[in-house]
């Protein structure tokens, strides 16, 4: 009897391992596989952010920087040359300072320093549209000069509100002075002196 029932068990066993997930011989699958099939597939949970966007687009683009179109520099204009008697223009300045051009600058040394004058030209500057002075070498830059007093009976005199007329430099410093005139009718002048102030050139 005993035995009996041990093979009863042993047979019921048996048949519980044979289900697999294709079923045991009907090609059926088993109630876990057929559990696992009709389970639905959960959706992505919203996240309230928005979804990342990988096609390019005109906000990505990067920027292209304007062009900007330089400002065209005005081009000077010559005066009109007709003498005023008050020496005004390069007409009647023109030939005293080609006359005179050994004096158009001077060196003095004065306490401690080189003091470059342009003394002359100034009393000549209402024919010039420019002054440039180098010093040593270095390239020629713009000395301003006060405006001509046209109410004056001399217009090129030199006022006590119109500055000094020299600059200062170390003693002993200055070898080399180059100046050029840029006159009201266009025309330049040049010339180079030594620290004695004679032409070099």
């Amino acid at each position: 009897m005993f035995e009996t029932m041990l093979l009863v068990v042993s047979v019921g066993l048996n048949a519980a391992t044979t289900y697999t997930e294709a079923g045991p011989d009907t090609g059926m699958a088993s109630p876990v596989a057929q559990a696992a099939i009709a389970m639905p597939v959960p959706e992505p949970e919203e996240t309230g952010l928005p979804e990342p966007d990988t096609a390019p687009s005109a906000k990505t683009a990067p920027a292209v920087a304007p062009v900007i179109e330089a400002e065209p520099v005005a081009q000077r204009v010559a005066e009109p040359q007709v003498a005023t008697g008050k020496f005004t223009t390069a007409l009647e300045v023109k030939p005293i300072l080609n006359a005179t051009r050994g004096n158009w600058i001077t060196l003095r040394e004065y306490q401690g320093q080189d003091l470059v004058y342009v003394t002359h030209l100034w009393a000549w500057r209402c024919g010039l549209l420019e002054i440039r002075i180098g010093i040593n070498g270095n390239t020629p830059e713009i000395w301003p000069m006060p405006e001509c007093h046209m109410d004056q009976p001399t217009p090129g005199a030199i006022l006590d509100t119109d500055g000094l007329p020299y600059r200062g430099y170390g003693l002993g410093s200055v070898a080399l002075i180059e100046v050029q005139l840029t006159y009201d009718d266009l025309t330049t002048a040049g010339a180079k002196y030594n620290r004695d102030g004679r032409l070099v050139q």
